[in-house]
């Protein structure tokens, strides 16, 4: 949730921030604004726009802010409306100072009601303004960052700051306690950023900030602390992401060109984890002992929206191959359980960003409880990776569209890469039947190649239905996940009202809403519960339902149920949503594109939530 950019250089910084900001869009685009200290005017200078960054890009356009020292902000709004107002950076009473902030102030209205007592003006309707009032308040000739340092201790909640003051014009300060802040370094330059996206045009020297640390930039300069100013001495880490893969490189959108590099990831994925010769699954990073891994009792997978998904498809793997009891539990519901939780679990948390609020939270009851924590994530150096006893990196690359695709897929390889390599450590499989299951993982992203090669025909499917009023995906076993990410997908950017239902429950309630007006994507391909999804399907016909059926090459049955089939080519059951979730996702991008919807952007969301 939200975007921060800062810049102390030699260069001019408003370009630079717009640029970061541009990269950013996908962490919120309620409104946006820079502040840049003016050299020539002793002052800052400040500009600030509701809507999309572009709003901001025609405003400095018309008035430039020119100086090589700033900081900008891109805004999913929590509290107050996105307008110019509450946009940030936020100024002091005097326009001296300039703020920042990713995060939620839980106790904004105590200091706000003390700090009015003292006099101070308030402008916005905003959390994020008491801190630059705070810092106000403690900035009598001390350093900026030990007033920042005593406000920041007066606040309860989660925030990443980006601070400027005009009477120190070379200095630029950053901090953080629950929301994400790297720093970049470069050469006679420094940077501040949310996230690494932002700043990989400069620089790919990265430092990621721990909970309750600052930073203290020059442009030659970098001193990191902890909030109470002892020094803290850090190595900068190198991130192999190239700025091209935060392009759209030719594609109308990121979200297709992001499903369009599926295979590539998969393929990548596959041969760096795979030893063939030896016919097993390797985890460099992944730090939890194979002893340990021998005597878990139980498995608890925890995380939110797409990633819960692919946690339910994990669920049904784990204990499918691997012969050990897994539940999965949305992060937010996790964290407030009484956890029936000890040594003997271990705890799966999967993120693509690493910086999911609930996520955390989540790992972290359960650290307490003794659980070993191993993480699934995206993002090298995110808090969520700090915090795990061992990670399986997903190596998806930035993922900019908003909805889900690519990370989804690299989520689901990596947990039945796990899954394949617990079942070796327990030996609850014969070798032969490990090996079996690998061939057939590797044949996957041709697989996936192969469905795209043909999306032209499911773009026109979509495009056929995209005036239904709503939609009903079903699917079973393993791929009742896929049903629920399937209306996932649709729902967050077409705006359509879709639900995911096990098929089976169908009857128990959700038949009731069947008509001519309702399409009803139904996922059945070959498998144990194949018979019992062409039931479902009759069922559909006889209301009058649209069905739109995703199934297996040369399934001839279905053809005589519905003229709408999707085919997608014959897989291993237990692998199947890695190719079901290519059609799912082409319906979801084709519909919303002909229904004229920001697939990139959608409203009220944003990428990264970090806030509770």
């Amino acid at each position: 949730m939200c975007g921060i950019v800062g810049y102390i250089g030699e260069r001019e910084a408003q370009p630079v921030l717009l640029a970061g900001l541009k990269r950013l869009e996908y962490r919120g685009y309620d409104s946006s604004g820079i502040a840049l200290i003016l050299p020539k005017k002793n002052s800052i200078g400040i500009r600030k726009s509701p809507g999309k960054i572009s709003a901001l890009e025609k405003l400095v356009k018309n008035k430039p802010l020119s100086g090589v020292v700033g900081i900008a902000h891109v805004r999913w709004a929590t509290h107050g409306a996105p307008n110019q107002v509450n946009a940030h950076p936020h100024l002091d009473c005097k326009g001296e100072i300039a703020l920042v902030h990713n995060g939620i102030i839980e106790n904004y209205e105590p200091l706000k009601a003390q700090l009015i007592k003292e006099g101070h003006v308030f402008r916005s309707q905003t959390d994020t303004e008491v801190i630059v009032h705070l810092i106000e308040k403690f900035y009598k000739n001390v350093p900026l960052e030990d007033a920042v340092r005593k406000a920041l201790k007066l606040v309860i909640g989660s925030f990443a700051i980006a601070v400027i003051a005009k009477h120190e014009p070379e200095k630029l300060v950053g901090a953080r306690s629950g929301s994400p802040l790297i720093a970049g370094i470069g050469k006679n330059e420094n940077f501040l950023a949310s996230d690494a996206p932002a700043i990989l045009e400069y620089t790919k020297d990265i430092i990621f900030l721990d909970e309750n640390e600052m930073v203290i930039l020059g442009k030659e300069s970098l001193k990191i602390t902890d909030f109470d100013g002892r020094t803290i001495f850090k190595k900068p880490v190198r991130i192999n992401w190239d700025i091209a893969q935060a392009q759209k490189n030719g594609f109308k959108h990121f979200m297709l060109k992001e499903i369009n590099e599926q295979p590539k990831i998969l393929e990548n994925i596959l041969n760096t984890r795979i030893d063939k010769e030896a016919g097993k699954v390797i985890f460099k990073e992944q730090n939890v002992s194979e002893e340990k891994l021998k005597s878990i009792k139980d498995i608890f997978i925890v995380a939110c929206g797409t990633a819960y998904h692919a946690g339910l498809v994990g669920k049904y793997v784990l204990e499918s191959i691997c012969a050990v009891p897994a539940q999965i539990d949305v992060s937010s519901e996790f964290r407030y359980r009484d956890l029936l939780i000890g040594p003997d679990t271990l705890v799966i948390a999967i993120s693509q960003s690493g910086e999911t609020a609930d996520t955390l939270a989540g790992v972290r009851e359960a650290r307490k409880r003794g659980a070993s924590v191993i993480s699934i994530c995206n993002v090298l150096g995110s808090t969520l990776i700090r915090e795990s006893d061992g990670v399986i990196y997903t190596h998806a690359g930035p993922e900019i569209g908003v909805a889900s695709t690519k990370a989804y897929t690299a989520q689901l390889i990596a947990l039945y890469l796990f899954a394949l390599y617990l079942v070796r450590i327990r030996g609850v499989l014969p070798v032969q039947k490990i090996s079996k299951y690998l061939d057939e993982l590797l044949k996957a992203p041709k697989q996936i190649e192969s469905i795209l090669k043909n999306q032209d025909d499911i773009a026109r499917l979509a495009r056929r239905h995209s005036h239904f009023g709503s939609f009903l995906y079903l699917g079973r076993n393993i791929n009742y996940p896929s049903a629920l990410e399937g209306a996932l997908k649709l729902k967050e950017i077409s705006y359509i009202p879709a639900e995911g239902y096990a098929a089976g429950e169908m009857k128990h309630g959700p038949i009731a809403l069947i008509d001519e007006y309702r399409a009803v994507v139904c996922i059945a391909p070959g498998s144990k519960v194949y018979e019992k999804m062409i039931s479902n399907i009759q069922e559909i016909r006889s209301r009058k339902g649209k069905v739109i059926a995703i199934a297996t090459a040369g399934d001839q049955e279905i053809k005589e149920l519905t003229r709408e089939v999707i085919y997608i080519p014959k897989i291993e059951e237990i692998f199947s949503p890695l190719l079901v979730v290519l059609p799912l996702q082409l319906m979801a991008y084709h519909i919303a594109v002909k229904r004229g919807c920001d697939v990139d952007q959608p409203r009220n969301l944003a990428k990264s939530v970090t806030v509770e």
